[in-house]
């Protein structure tokens, strides 16, 4: 009996052993891989903390574009009303031109020096500050060439779960990410211009009359700083032995093998710890989908609140700050349901990329309804593109996630971060033009209401379709490369 207890404990010692040269004393990324084998359960708190993190840091981006409109018509430098939205797209575009210089750079730093030290979250305060037009550029630009947190913090919702809740970890960035740039324009919408909307609280001849777009920065730069604070208390999750890579390399396998050895079967990638990222179709492809999806997206965002604002007689809706800001909160609102407990779903059922042909298709024959809009009253206009603004930026979060999941699994942890990196480079260059092409292109229409041809911004709604039937057309072979676990979808 005592013979058989023994061969019965051997495998289970063994196993022991296994575990305990798995992990490297001293060295936080193996911390956290001890904490995610010995516990099966979702990390709810860590997820909530990057759900807050870069919920806030996404609040900058678009928080201008409902007082945009009324932001440069201030400063004076347009001559007419049409050329407003020419002016409004180089503000716009600022902010990621400078994302796009320094992302890359960002990633490299986070996966030599660990994660944690590059979430570093930019006080928008000077921005609302701004008295003239190149003071307003050059504010964004500083902003967003700062900003180096988009990247490392998607490869570190990665390392913080196990692999069978990386689903639902990616859910949640592009949950917040989307909720962010939707509550961002609603703290815009709802604060710019405090004098003319809260008189007893705002006297004319305060400080926020002389700088009627400065509280709603002021806000968000508050909300940094409490969030900036509370980045103390996270984990690190980057391992800092990395002289030893073949070991490196073994100690991961081992510790997913320990998590659960049939995840790792089921999610393990074919990337190999030095493979050229540039080389890496798999990848690439995917970045290639999220940088069009991008441009589309940030090209949406521009156009909506202009065209939302503008006046009817150049096929608006007359919308104020106010009734933008309310149709992008109860949008943001659906984002937070759809990404926790109906996407999560589809992504069983479909996959990652049915997933994102389903979400461009219907998206694209959506935004074709939006420039019919106009001829409907109110409430019925404000209603519908209620409605639509829901279901676009839904069908938006889709592929946003399933590509955030595909570039996450085409790489292995020492890339992570500088892949991510890497995505939000070329990503922000996308967004840096989508901006002041959307607005060239806003202020075009408008002159041409009475064009036989897509009159006014019926041409603006089809150009956005044409590029989402591009988008559409790459989430086929031989377009897109999918990571080996993925290829039956």
């Amino acid at each position: 009996m005592a013979a058989a207890g023994d061969e019965a404990a051997a495998p289970l010692l063994e196993t022991e052993e296994k575990a305990a040269a798995a992990y490297r004393e001293g060295c936080p990324g193996c911390a956290v891989d001890r904490r995610k084998a010995l516990n099966a359960g979702v990390p709810y708190r860590e997820f909530f903390h990057i759900w807050i993190i870069i919920l806030v840091s996404c609040l900058s981006i678009s928080s201008l574009f409902p007082f945009l409109y009324f932001m440069i018509r201030d400063f004076h430098i347009a001559k007419t009303v049409e050329d407003i939205g020419f002016y409004a797209g180089f503000v716009g575009a600022a902010y990621m031109l400078g994302r796009a210089l320094t992302s890359t750079g960002w990633g490299v730093i986070a996966d030599r020096i660990g994660r944690k030290p590059v979430i570093v979250l930019l006080f928008n305060t000077l921005f609302g500050l701004s008295v003239n037009y190149w003071m307003a550029i050059s504010t964004r630009f500083l902003i967003g060439s700062l900003n180096g947190l988009i990247g490392p913090i998607r490869a570190y919702a990665i390392e913080i779960c196990r692999p069978e809740h990386q689903a639902i970890a990616l859910s949640l960035v592009s949950t917040s990410w989307a909720i962010g740039l939707i509550i961002g324009p609603t703290i815009g919408g709802y604060l710019a211009q405090p004098t003319e909307k809260y008189p007893m609280l705002f006297p004319t001849h305060s400080l926020f009359g002389r700088f009627p777009y400065f509280l709603p920065s002021l806000c968000i730069s508050f909300f940094c700083f409490v969030i900036l604070i509370s980045c103390i208390w996270l984990p690190e999750t980057l391992h800092n032995h990395k002289a030893d890579k073949m070991g490196d390399q073994t100690s991961e396998s081992s510790i997913s093998h320990l998590s659960d050895p049939e995840e790792l079967n089921e999610h393990g990638t074919s990337a190999t710890t030095d493979q050229n990222l540039f080389k890496n179709w798999p990848l690439m492809s995917s970045i290639i989908l999220f940088c069009i999806m991008s441009f589309e997206d940030m090209a949406y965002t521009e156009i909506f609140s202009l065209w939302a604002e503008s006046d009817r007689k150049y096929g608006g809706l007359s919308f104020s700050t106010e009734d933008v800001g309310q149709v992008l909160a109860i949008s943001g609102a659906s984002i937070f349901a759809y990404q926790i407990f109906i996407y999560p779903r589809i992504l069983g059922v479909v996959g990652p990329i049915k997933a994102s042909r389903i979400a461009t298709s219907l998206s694209m024959v959506l935004i074709l309804t939006y420039a019919p809009i106009t001829y409907l009253s109110r409430p019925w206009s404000q209603i519908a593109v209620t409605i639509a603004s829901i279901l676009k930026n839904n069908f938006v979060s889709t592929v946003f996630t399933s590509s955030f999941i595909l570039q996450n699994n085409s790489v292995t942890q020492n890339q992570r971060a500088t892949a991510n990196g890497l995505a939000t480079t070329l990503m922000s260059f996308f967004k840096a033009f989508a901006p002041a092409g959307a607005g060239i292109v806003f202020s075009w229409a408008q002159r041409r209401q009475h064009a036989f041809f897509f009159p006014g911004d019926q041409m603006v709604f089809f150009l956005l379709a044409v590029v989402e039937l591009v988008q559409l057309v790459w989430t086929f072979k031989p377009f897109l490369a999918v990571p080996q676990q993925f290829s039956s979808s």
